[in-house]
């Protein structure tokens, strides 16, 4: 039985993994984010009930590059006190629990790929979207993180006058058009056709940056995550329209498949992962 834990810029969840399976699954908000002893002793105090258990090791993503071999987090995205953290020696030397630290979307896409909708699929990119935009890859069974865990940040490539990440995330709605994401979403039952102009709007964006992961890495699969993956059926018919018109490899797009996950707990179940990545034994598990 392992403690898994997905630390967001937001909130904090953990709960239990056995044998594939999530359960005593909670979560809390993530206070006082400009202090980092305020935020280390929430995360300790959250995750000490979990301890009673036999555990044989805490998996834990988190929305930064790390240092994987030593459980360093560096600059965490939206946690401000969160510039070095030796999160894997605070954990230890807390709990006494072997300790295993990646990047949140690292573990989405390990997740995908051992129980979700990529398991039988060699080539994977997970892309999680929600405040920002980040991406996990495996290529050929095998996560590929890069030297400093930061492959995939594709939100901060130049994209028109900003970023990528500035086009697809979920503030893009409040720049471009006033409303929440979540609002975007609720124009679809009270004003259809304004919604759908809306999501058509964004489709443009998403489009961009599905073909950049494709022309980067060109996957089997692409798996869709984060709180923007729930609006797929949206926008993802002007999405294909658009990369269909605009791809330039159309037999490589027709072969491409992308699918929303349908699993809220896949993140934790990846992070279950992480000692066997350390170990340098995952997964293929065909």
């Amino acid at each position: 039985m392992n403690i898994v834990v997905d630390l967001g810029a937001t909130n904090i969840r953990a709960g239990l993994e056995s044998q594939g399976v999530i359960s005593d699954e909670t979560s809390i908000i993530l206070e006082n984010k400009h202090s980092l002893d305020d935020t280390l002793s929430q995360i300790l105090e959250f995750l000490a009930p979990y301890t009673k258990y036999d555990i044989g090791n805490i998996g834990i993503g988190v929305p930064s590059v790390v240092d994987t071999a030593n459980g360093i987090v560096y600059n965490a995205v939206n946690i401000p006190s969160w510039k070095e953290v030796y999160l894997k020696d605070v954990l230890e030397s807390a709990f006494g629990i072997p300790v295993f630290v990646n990047n949140d979307v690292n573990c989405f896409v390990l997740g995908e790929h051992r129980f979700g909708l990529a398991k039988n699929y060699q080539s994977v990119v997970g892309v999680c979207i929600g405040t920002g935009i980040g991406t996990g890859i495996i290529i050929n069974n095998q996560l590929y993180a890069g030297i400093n865990c930061g492959a995939g940040e594709i939100g901060h490539l130049p994209y028109l006058d900003h970023d990528i990440e500035y086009y697809v995330a979920g503030t893009f709605f409040e720049k471009q058009y006033g409303i929440s994401a979540v609002e975007a979403s609720s124009r679809m039952d009270t004003d259809r056709a304004e919604g759908q102009r809306i999501w058509n709007g964004y489709a443009v964006h998403i489009a961009h940056a599905l073909m950049t992961i494709v022309y980067t890495y060109d996957p089997e699969v692409i798996v869709l995550g984060g709180s923007l993956a729930k609006a797929f059926p949206y926008f993802e018919k002007p999405m294909r329209a658009i990369m269909e018109k605009k791809f330039a490899y159309p037999g490589s797009l027709r072969r491409l498949k992308i699918f929303q996950s349908a699993d809220d707990t896949i993140s934790l179940l990846g992070a279950s992962l992480l000692s066997c990545q350390y170990s340098g034994s995952l997964i293929d598990h065909k």
